[in-house]
């Protein structure tokens, strides 16, 4: 009997351990079959998740922020002990003790997965495993993964320290509310830094990972509360809090930036504008758009924040008089359903969910606001932030008689009486506070809208090409596209200093007289009669006078002279144009190029004719903090001698290249000064400093110009319609953008100054008659004598007129004309050249600007 026992003994423990020698060799069949081709997790080493790439502005304020995961990289030795064990008792009470994986927490799931019949089914997973899930494998919940993660867990933990896991998987999780990272987290929900959070706001982010959308902290806020106060009870468990702080952190409300308790992060970001939305465009040209959005750059913008500010409102200011003027109502274009203006939470929920501009400070804040009533004379509105008050708010009478509502025909009714020839009830609109000008109380509600007409206002530095201020539109809300750089149009008679710089660069100079007389061009699309703006012949006139007066016909003249060819070469060497047509109407700015660019070359004027590269940024670095970027290239050679006095600066050496002679450069600002004192920008632009610049208008005032600059700031505008269309009669480049240049410039200077234009050397001054070119003594004074710059060592021949070879007007006296032939001349550089007529005129476009 004892024999037969002990048999069966010895037979059941054969069979014990060949069943557990099976399922050991099967665990080891399936871990090897499915260990085979799997990714590696060497990478995860060097692993740098996507962060938040920012722009800062020269004060290293954060003015705006772009990523396609919102993600805060911290370190791991930055990540505060709290908030590793809220996650760690939250996730994986463990971590620090197994080797990837859980097999007490794997059996306990299984059990009760069993026990409730696949009612309750919860993970196992380890905070490693949910690395290798989250970098490594799909996110099924099939066995396959779970082995395959097991294994790489596995691996993992034998090639990377727990406090790198930890790094990975901190940084790394989505957190609800497009936060991915402890970080991003901790900012979103409680606008706070990661080491300001207290136990129970970390226990409440360590409650996310399992499913952010489940524990809301507005929809599921109970929920959540109950997962929190969980994971305090799993921290104090652990060792991580004490019973009295868990105690008190648990009986704290749950407050959040959703639940309106603290203020978004957000609000301290100024709203994304025209300037800052350029730097994303150019960086993810230069690095890519994905190192753009993912790869954590510092970017040092070179904006300046006030005149940004003052910039907005200048452009505002005249596009609005000119929308005002016009008297055309068009409204927001937008309005809400009746049936859900019934109460004020519905109204303002209707709203706020309406896509409109939100981004307006000009003369206080828009704000969009929607029709609820329209009465007899007046209408009364609600207004987004704005509360009602007892007596509600209301458009009156007198604040619509400005206008007529352009119908759905595109016809205009008739002139506004009351409120509803303007309003429907639903209308969203835009309103803003009318206050007195004395003491800024409060006047009405007025309608505002935001104007068809847009335009691009543009201001950067001189000598090293920063800009420091770039408005593209109205509202970058309502309209992204920006006109400042990505708009193409005629520049008209700003392009008018290109050919006078060609000229003066080829032996004419200020004194030099050209003919203002008809012309008449047989073309393949017929004959081309460009025109002065006034319709006027003034026959022989000096260059300065040509410039001063915006002269289309001695303009064209004196291309045809020196040759298109060499007047496009000039236009590409300042970079206005990368390939310019040689047709003699481009001559008067009929071919399109860019605010940014025209900018960029006038201020190669004002600097002494150095090339300048224009630039939003000052210096870009990546997640780590070198520099990749950095726009000043200047060499600095004695900045560390400690030696240098007080009373004296360093000495910085400069590559730039030249493209100009620095004489052409002061006589063409010279004469450019002439149309500010007195041409055709005389009665906009008053400054008491120098300044200078050009006017443009184009044909029918499609498009209306101003580009000027004193020593230190050039500035420019453009206005026109983005559909090109004409501005109306009277519309000038002087008296629309003028007034713009002046509102910025007038505060520019007052922080950047401004002075006397640096003479050169090589200029000798010679007294001229500026309305006949004629050489006058010495001693010679009158509003119509100027001191004419002349390059030293050069003898000007006075008297010679230039006609470009072109037929006389029967309406003008004969005068001394100019070998047709060409003319050999002695250039800027010393060199000799010959010029004449040389210009094709090919298939001419518009032509006639001026």
């Amino acid at each position: 009997m004892l024999r037969f026992f002990l048999s069966t003994l010895g037979g059941l423990f054969s069979l014990m351990t060949l069943g557990l020698m099976g399922i050991a060799l099967a665990l080891g069949a399936i871990f090897w079959v499915y260990g085979r081709d799997l990714p590696s997790h060497a990478s995860l080493a060097q692993y740098t998740p996507p962060t938040i790439s920012r722009i800062y502005s020269v004060e290293g304020k954060i003015i705006d922020e772009f990523a396609q995961e919102r993600r805060l990289f911290v370190p791991a030795e930055d990540i505060p002990d709290l908030v590793k064990q809220a996650f760690i008792s939250a996730e994986d009470k463990n971590f620090y003790s197994h080797k990837g994986y859980d097999t007490r927490g794997i059996l306990s799931a299984a059990y009760e997965a069993i026990k409730s019949r696949g009612q309750n089914v919860r993970g196992a997973s380890t905070i490693t495993q949910q690395v290798m899930k989250n970098f490594l494998l799909s996110g099924d919940r099939r066995v396959e993964r779970k082995i395959k993660e097991i294994i790489l867990a596995t691996r993992l933990e034998e090639s990377l320290s727990k406090d790198k896991i930890l790094e990975l998987y901190l940084n790394e999780i989505f957190l609800g509310q497009n936060s991915y990272g402890v970080a991003a987290a901790a900012q979103t929900y409680f606008n706070k830094t990661l080491s300001e959070l207290a136990p129970h706001e970390a226990a409440t982010l360590a409650s996310l990972p399992k499913a952010p959308s489940d524990y809301h902290p507005v929809r599921r806020k109970e929920r959540l509360t109950q997962r929190r106060n969980f994971v305090l009870k799993e921290m104090m468990e652990n060792g991580y809090i004490s019973r009295a702080v868990y105690e008190a952190e648990r009986a704290a409300p749950l407050r959040t930036v959703q639940n309106n308790d603290f203020e978004s992060y957000k609000l301290a970001l100024p709203p994304r504008d025209y300037f800052t939305d350029e730097i994303r465009r150019q960086l993810s040209q230069d690095f890519g758009e994905e190192e753009f959005f993912s790869g954590g750059m510092s970017v040092r913008a070179t904006i300046d924040p006030e005149m940004q500010k003052i910039a907005a409102q200048a452009l505002r200011q005249q596009l609005e008089q000119y929308d005002r003027a016009r008297g055309v109502w068009r409204g927001a274009g937008k309005s809400i359903p009746v049936e859900k203006l019934g109460s004020e939470e519905s109204w303002r929920a209707a709203l706020a969910e309406t896509k409109v501009a939100r981004d307006i400070e000009f003369k206080n804040t828009w704000y969009p606001a929607v029709v609820l009533e329209v009465g007899d004379n007046d209408a009364r509105i609600g207004i987004e932030s704005v509360p009602d008050d007892e007596d509600g708010h209301w458009i009156p009478a007198k604040d619509v008689q400005w206008a007529r509502k352009q119908l759905v025909d595109g016809k205009l009714g008739r002139k506004a009486r009351v409120a509803g020839d303007l309003l429907d009830v639903g209308d969203v609109v835009h309103v803003r506070r009318m206050t007195a000008d004395a003491d800024g109380s409060f006047i009405r509600w007025t309608l505002r809208q935001v104007p068809e007409v847009q335009g691009g206002f543009m201001a950067m530095d001189v000598n090293n090409g920063r800009v420091i201020a770039m408005q593209g539109g109205f509202s970058y809300q309502n309209s992204v596209f920006n006109r400042a750089t990505q708009a193409r149009r005629q520049p008209g008679s700003s392009f008018k200093p290109f050919v006078y710089a060609s000229a003066l660069d080829s032996g004419y100079s200020p004194a030099t007289i050209v003919v203002d007389a008809p012309i008449e061009i047989d073309t393949p699309q017929g004959v081309w009669r460009p025109k002065n703006a006034s319709n006027k012949f003034y026959g022989p006139a000096p260059l300065r006078t040509g410039i001063e007066r915006s002269r289309n016909l001695m303009t064209i003249r004196l291309a045809q002279e020196v040759g298109m060819e060499v007047v496009a070469a000039y236009a590409e060497r300042f970079g206005v144009y990368d390939r310019m047509g040689q047709f003699l109407a481009n001559a008067l700015g009929s071919e399109e190029t860019t605010l940014f660019k025209m900018v960029s070359a006038y201020a190669m004027f004002a600097n002494g004719g150095e090339q300048v590269e224009p630039t939003l940024v000052d210096r870009v670095q990546d997640r780590y903090g070198h520099t990749v970027y950095r726009h000043d290239n200047r060499n600095c050679t004695d900045c560390g001698d400690s030696a240098i006095p007080r009373n004296a600066s360093p000495t910085i050496t400069s590559d730039r290249k030249r493209v100009m002679n620095a004489v052409t450069a002061y006589q063409l600002t010279s004469m450019m000064q002439g149309v500010v004192q007195r041409g055709t920008a005389s009665k906009a632009v008053n400054l008491p400093v120098p300044v200078a610049g050009k006017t443009g208008t184009t044909n029918d005032a499609k498009d209306v110009w101003f580009i000027g600059f004193t020593s230190n700031i050039v500035a420019g505008c453009y206005i026109g319609y983005d559909t090109p269309r004409s501005l109306g009669r009277g519309a000038s480049g002087g008296g629309m953008c003028g007034p713009v240049f002046q509102r910025f410039m007038s505060k520019a200077i007052t922080k950047y100054g401004g002075g006397k234009f640096r003479v050169p050397e090589e200029c000798e001054f010679i007294k001229i008659d500026r309305l006949s070119g004629a050489r006058l003594s010495d001693d010679a004074s009158g509003p119509g004598v100027v001191a004419e710059c002349f390059r030293e060592g050069e003898e000007p021949i006075f008297g010679i007129t230039f006609d470009g070879g072109f037929a006389m007007g029967a309406n003008l006296p004969l005068f001394e004309e100019v070998e047709q032939s060409g003319r050999q001349v002695t250039t800027s550089t010393g060199k000799k050249a010959v010029v004449g007529p040389k210009a094709n005129f090919g298939t001419l476009s518009s032509g006639g600007l001026y």
